[in-house]
């Protein structure tokens, strides 16, 4: 599948090896989703999730958004939709955002800005986030007559942040500004606005030093051992990932290394 296609609401770039910058790309409606986005995301995780030179991908927002959730100019048609067509189109945004959180590489949210309803959801599918100082979240959907429980938030924020965090979060629909963010776990740093790109690509610079099987692995581990109900069953998905991972040439080689007192050169295989 070709990384060729003409995508309408997001850009996508190549600013170092290993590294791609997708950036949500309608800052005149701050980033809103649309069908049309839900389904290029969905799109383009799964191509550049067949990159076998990709090691990370980022997220960010163009203009002064991250991303404003559902555009509420389109939402008017949901009101007369039935209930299974309602949700046809819940399982199409949640069908994008399952994309992005299954990638086998690590995703860095650049939060840039407001991101709401739907986009704080698109949010927390990363792995990472890190925020400038104009980052702000909110669970919008209580606002519009609608459950927190929405593209997998009441799963994600309850994990991230605490259950009474997230209740008290969701239920009031109020802000959370880039401080608190940061303080109670939902953003792994804040930096400054000037260099949050930078600084999300100096983040995937440190991923991409390691061994791209590992760097894998570890994640299935992190995600799986989630929602697995036992010490011992996340003890056993360990144990088969580190069993393979001996079977590729990059534990050697970084043994090799070791020895040799040079960087170990990894190639994913």
């Amino acid at each position: 599948m070709s990384t060729r296609r003409q995508l309408e609401t997001i850009r996508l770039d190549r600013p170092k090896p290993g590294i791609a910058v997708a950036t949500l790309d309608r800052a005149e409606r701050m980033n809103a989703m649309t069908n049309t986005m839900f389904a290029e995301l969905e799109w383009l995780a799964h191509t550049l999730d067949r990159e076998d030179d990709l090691r990370v991908l980022i997220l960010t927002g163009a203009g002064k958004a991250f991303c404003a959730g559902y555009d509420l100019a389109d939402a008017d048609h949901l009101t007369e939709l039935t209930a299974l067509g309602m949700l046809d189109q819940q399982e199409l945004a949640a069908r994008a955002l399952t994309a992005i959180r299954g990638m086998r590489i690590p995703v860095i949210a650049a939060v840039n800005g407001a991101a709401a309803g739907g986009g704080l959801a698109l949010a927390l599918a990363a792995d990472i986030r890190i925020g400038a100082p104009a980052a702000r979240f909110n669970a919008a959907f209580v606002r519009i007559g609608l459950s927190a429980g929405d593209l997998g938030t009441s799963w994600l924020l309850t994990r991230l942040i605490g259950p009474a965090n997230a209740a008290e979060f969701a239920y009031t629909a109020r802000v959370m500004e880039a401080p608190e963010a940061e303080r109670v776990g939902l953003l792994n740093s804040v930096v400054p606005a000037e260099s949050l790109l930078d600084e999300a690509i100096a983040l995937a610079d440190q991923i991409c030093a390691n061994s791209p099987g590992g760097v894998q692995l570890s994640k299935r581990a992190l995600q799986a051992n989630m929602e697995i109900g036992s010490f011992a069953a996340a003890l056993e998905l360990e144990n088969r990932g580190q069993a393979l991972l001996t079977r590729g040439a990059d534990m050697p080689e970084a043994l090799a290394a070791f020895k040799e007192k040079r960087r170990p050169n990894f190639t994913g295989r």
